[in-house]
């Protein structure tokens, strides 16, 4: 099995794993059971109480439910706001790194060269990474502030536990990080350039380019002097001395004109 068939066999289970997380949190959106809590009353009837990131309902032994949104989204505390743009960026960011995993993929063969492909496929991963951080982000700050207020004995309100919802996207939100990363590792080793491979090898030396160096960048010594051709600077010396010294060595007089 080469190197190649290796990756693509990764980046197809990499998108299967992503695939399947970002399904599991989709799934948490219209789930309603992401807290719940359960009261007995003396009549032998029992009452669920479970709300999500958008409404709370209410049901009872007898199978009437009935759910109400939330009145007044200004109304609403800065977590809950929080929760919804989370959980609604990590729904996004996870749709579109599914279509460039698709694109930048081996198998698929939809983008261009194999370099090309392998950055498509890291920012694949990328915004893999991006979806599985805002959702786990969003149900442990949920989960957090559950536990926090259950545990809390001077808490006088109702009290709610954890719901199914946000043990479904805890999975999913791992699992969207854990193919994330690995799809991230083997497409950026492959597509983004290391340090050590952009530092290109030496051209090998070729004769022009041997005898321009001993010529032209060795440091002025003796041995230079005798590579050059001495006849011609001497005698281009002798030349300008003789001329020199013709006009500086003979005198006209006012008797040599006549």
């Amino acid at each position: 099995m080469t190197y190649r068939t290796l990756v693509m066999y990764l980046e197809i289970g990499c998108f299967v794993s992503c695939l399947c997380g970002w399904i599991l949190v989709c799934s948490t959106l219209p789930t309603e059971y992401w807290t719940f809590s359960e009261v007995g009353s003396i009549v032998l009837t029992t009452s669920n109480y479970y709300s999500n990131l958008w409404k709370d309902c209410i049901s009872d032994t007898t199978g009437v439910s009935d759910c109400k949104d939330y009145p007044s989204m200004l109304g609403l505390p800065v977590y809950l706001h929080a929760c919804r743009a989370l959980a609604v960026c990590s729904v996004i960011t996870g749709f579109f790194g599914g279509v460039l995993t698709l694109v930048g993929m081996k198998c698929t063969k939809i983008g261009g060269s194999e370099i090309a492909n392998a950055r498509v496929t890291f920012a694949g991963g990328i915004t893999y990474l991006v979806s599985g951080c805002c959702g786990m982000i969003t149900y442990s700050w949920w989960a957090n502030k559950v536990i926090r207020e259950y545990l809390d004995p001077h808490f006088r309100a109702q009290k709610f536990e954890l719901g199914a919802a946000i043990f479904i996207g805890w999975g999913g939100s791992v699992l969207l990080l854990s193919g994330g990363t690995v799809q991230s590792y083997f497409s950026g080793k492959e597509g983004l350039p290391s340090s050590s491979s952009s530092k290109r090898p030496l051209r090998p030396g070729t004769y022009a380019t041997a005898r321009t160096r001993r010529t032209y960048m060795l440091p002025a010594t003796s041995s230079r002097l005798a590579l050059g051709p001495p006849l011609f600077y001497e005698g281009r010396k002798s030349r300008e001395a003789g001329a020199t010294a013709s006009r500086g060595g003979r005198t006209f007089s006012r008797d040599s004109f006549l």
